[in-house]
C-alpha cells in the first residue's frame, strides 16, 4: 500500500497516518510539455495531463515562512537541551489566528525530528519517535489516555505534539482532568512537549492555579499572519507570493504577474498564509479548467476564500463617474 493511500485512509493522529506523513517527499512537479507537444495530445491525455497539474497545485506545498523557520528552530534546541532530563524540561506552546500555519509548524518539527533520529538509529523496531495528538471537543482524561499512554510508554517517545490544545476548557471538570493527564504525561514522559492551538491568550489555558503550572514550563512562540505596513514586511510577502507562483505548472502564465498583484493578494487573504495558498492554486486550477493557462485577476476575484478572509477584505472603491 502506498504512502498517499494510507495517508487518505487515517488521520495524521494515527500510528498509520504519522508513518505515511513522514515517508512522503513533497511532490514531484509534473513535467511541462512543451507548447508543440501540449498541442499534439488528444483528449484522454490531455485529461490526464490536467489532472496531474491540477493534483499538484492541489497539494499542501510547504513554503518555510519565517513563522515556520522559528518554530522549527526554537522546537529544535528545545529537544537538544531536554535530552537526558526528567526534571526541568521545557516545552514549546504555539499560538496563532487560524490559517497562520501552526499545524504546519509543529508536524514539520516532528517530521524533522523523527527523520533525523532514523537516520542516527537505523533498524531499531518498535519505536516511534513522535506522537501527534489532536484534543478531542469536550476533552477528558480517558480519551488523552486511550490516544497516547500505552503508546508512549513502550516505544520511548521523544516528542509530543498536542494540537488544538484550545479545546480544553479549564473552567470544566472535564477539562481540568484534561490538563491534569497532559500533565502526568510531561512528568513522566522524557520527551519535548509542544502544545498548538487557537489564540491561546483568549482562552482558559492561562487562567489559574493550572496554567500557572504550563507557563513555568513552555515557551511561548506565536504565529501571526504577513503583515504589509513595513518595506521589510512587503519584501517578505512579495518572496513568498513569488515562490507559490515559481511552483505553478501553467502554459501561459507570464512570470511575475502575481508579484505585482502582491498587495492585492494581500487584501483578499489578510496576510494569512492558507487562504493564500487556496486563492494561488485554486486559480491556477481554474485557469487550466478553462483553457486559459494563465491567472488573471478575474481567476483571483472567482475565488470564494474562508469566512476570516473575507469578513477582514474590504474592495476598493469604484470612482464614481
Amino acid at each position: 500500500m502506498s504512502a498517499s493511500t494510507l495517508d487518505s485512509r487515517h488521520p495524521l493522529a494515527t500510528k498509520q497516518g504519522w508513518s505515511a506523513f513522514i515517508a512522503r517527499a513533497n511532490p514531484e512537479p509534473p513535467q511541462l510539455l512543451s507548447d508543440a507537444d501540449w498541442r499534439k495530445l488528444d483528449e484522454l491525455e490531455r485529461e490526464v495531463y490536467d489532472d496531474a497539474r491540477q493534483d499538484y497545485h492541489s497539494s499542501l506545498l510547504l513554503v518555510a515562512t519565517p513563522d515556520i523557520r522559528k518554530i522549527i528552530h526554537t522546537g529544535s534546541k528545545l529537544i537538544i537541551n531536554n535530552r537526558g532530563k526528567q526534571l526541568g524540561r521545557r516545552g514549546l506552546i504555539v499560538s496563532g489566528s487560524s490559517g497562520t500555519g501552526k499545524s504546519t509548524s509543529i508536524t514539520q518539527l516532528g517530521k524533522k525530528f523523527q527523520v533525523e533520529f532514523e537516520r542516527r538509529n537505523p533498524g531499531i523496531p518498535d519505536r516511534i519517535p513522535v506522537v501527534y495528538i489532536v484534543v478531542p471537543p469536550d476533552a477528558n482524561p480517558k480519551a488523552l489516555a486511550h490516544t497516547v499512554a500505552a503508546v508512549m510508554r513502550r516505544a520511548s517517545t521523544g516528542l509530543v505534539l498536542v494540537d488544538e490544545i484550545h479545546r480544553l476548557d479549564l473552567t470544566t471538570r472535564k477539562g481540568k482532568d484534561a490538563s491534569d493527564q497532559l500533565k502526568y504525561f510531561f512528568d513522566t514522559i522524557s520527551a519535548t512537549f509542544v502544545y498548538a492551538g487557537l489564540d491561546l491568550a483568549e482562552t482558559s489555558l492561562f487562567t489559574g492555579v493550572r496554567s500557572r503550572q504550563i507557563a513555568g514550563r513552555f515557551i511561548p512562540v506565536s504565529t501571526e499572519p504577513f503583515a504589509h505596513h513595513t518595506v521589510e514586511a512587503k519584501r517578505d510577502w512579495i518572496k513568498l507570493v513569488a515562490t507559490m507562483e515559481h511552483s505553478l505548472r501553467l502554459h501561459h502564465h507570464p512570470p511575475g504577474t502575481l508579484i505585482e498583484l502582491a498587495p492585492h493578494l494581500h487584501a483578499r487573504t489578510g496576510g494569512m498564509i492558507g487562504s493564500l495558498d487556496q486563492l494561488i492554486y485554486e486559480a491556477a486550477n481554474d485557469a487550466i479548467s478553462d483553457g486559459s493557462e494563465k491567472i488573471t485577476r478575474t481567476h483571483l476575484d472567482a475565488v470564494i476564500l474562508d469566512i476570516a478572509a473575507n469578513d477582514q477584505y474590504e474592495p476598493p472603491r469604484r470612482p464614481k463617474r
